[in-house]
């Protein structure tokens, strides 16, 4: 008998869904069966052709603009996704920046923005679905973070540390919101080839990282895609709390 994960009758949430890791997440947990609102900040076009591509494929998406970095703007996105399909089961923060900057170089306002950014956005998609997801009785956040919050990146102190923080946040909310069955996980992406790791990975220095990786070579979007969708299901119902990297054995070699 074969096992296959099955979303159908779920809705789910995904931030910064336009482009990267983001953008397979939605594609993939449509294509399992779930409802999806692909959310972006900018990127309108790239954003309503996965819609388009999701809902050709006999699928179910809407594409929702906000920036998960305010606020008010975080729940005015949970409470519009919400009422397109009528609940709210699955939320995946994914939404993030990555920048380069030393500690002497990284100004108030440049870390300043990449917390807001990359640990706020996923706080208040949090608390605005949380009552949702506590009615669902199998409500899941995925967090993604980054091998960076377990190894450390020189030059990436700002965001190693967001990272971290959003490692501490799932294991509080996992504890919080157990008793509701609403499971908390975050996936931890090392290396993985996008349009914003593509050039960087061409480099010197990349393909040097590429061969210290056991695997030799740098996880692809859809990999990382595919843990979400299984964290989101019925399979990982006992999971909670946990950080799973996917980084081809990067941090053991380290």
């Amino acid at each position: 008998m074969a096992v296959t994960i099955e979303l159908t009758g779920r809705a789910a949430l995904v931030t910064g869904a336009s482009r990267g890791i983001g953008r397979e997440i939605a594609r993939q947990l449509a294509a399992a069966g779930a409802a999806v609102a692909v959310n972006y900040r900018r990127s309108r076009r790239d954003a309503e052709s996965l819609v388009r591509e999701i809902t050709g494929a006999g699928g179910r998406a809407i594409p929702l603009a906000a920036d998960v970095s305010s606020s008010e703007e975080a729940v005015r996105l949970v409470r519009q996704a919400q009422r397109a399909f009528g609940r709210l089961d699955i939320l995946v923060n994914n939404a993030g920046i990555w920048e380069e900057a030393s500690i002497e170089r990284t100004t108030a306002r440049v870390l300043d923005r990449m917390l807001a950014v990359n640990v706020e956005s996923a706080f208040h998609c949090c608390r605005a679905a949380v009552p949702y997801l506590k009615k669902s009785r199998a409500g899941r956040i995925i967090n993604i973070t980054s091998t960076a919050a377990i190894l450390g990146e020189p030059l990436h102190a700002h965001y190693a540390a967001s990272k971290g923080a959003l490692e501490a946040l799932t294991k509080s909310l996992a504890v919080e919101l157990g008793r509701w069955r609403v499971t908390v996980n975050s996936v931890a992406p090392g290396w993985t080839l996008t349009d914003m790791t593509a050039r960087e990975l061409r480099t010197a220095k990349g393909r040097k990282l590429v061969a210290e990786i056991p695997l030799h070579k740098v996880a692809t979007s859809e990999e990382v895609a595919m843990m979400v969708v299984f964290l989101a299901s019925s399979h990982a119902g006992h999971t909670t709390g946990v950080s799973i990297p996917i980084d081809g054995g990067y941090r053991i070699r380290r």
